[in-house]
């Protein structure tokens, strides 16, 4: 697979998370690579993301709740993580790493998805 998520699970809320992405080097080498999620009946949508300059950038709820999302890399293993600290019980979502060639890296323009990991805070 060329991206591959791990380290979700159930947790409590308040505590923190750290998320993982193993990503081949096609993947790696896309313009973007980002975290995505997907709460239960809704649609998939951007958190935050790496350009190809290295340039972060938070998206939607990664930004409105920008200080407990945390977006870094591994360039050396070709890693992507998101630690998310505080976490609430509406951060319970499937979460996703993609990566495409659009700038912004929105969801829809994605061409390459890990096939996700549930997160889920209770209280």
């Amino acid at each position: 697979a060329d991206l591959q998520e791990s380290g979700g699970g159930s947790v409590k809320a308040g505590g923190s998370l750290t998320l993982s992405c193993a990503a081949s080097d096609y993947a790696w080498n896309r313009y973007c690579i980002g975290w995505f999620r997907q709460p239960p009946g809704e649609e998939r949508r951007e958190i935050a993301s790496f350009d190809s300059d290295g340039d972060i950038k938070y998206w939607g709820w990664g930004r409105s709740e920008k200080g407990r999302f945390t977006i870094s890399k591994d360039h050396a293993e070709n890693i992507l993580y998101l630690r998310i600290d505080n976490l609430k019980a509406e951060d319970s979502a499937m979460y996703y790493c993609g990566a495409g060639d659009q700038y912004g890296c929105p969801h829809y323009a994605m061409t390459l998805w890990g096939k996700g990991i549930m997160v889920t805070v209770s209280s």
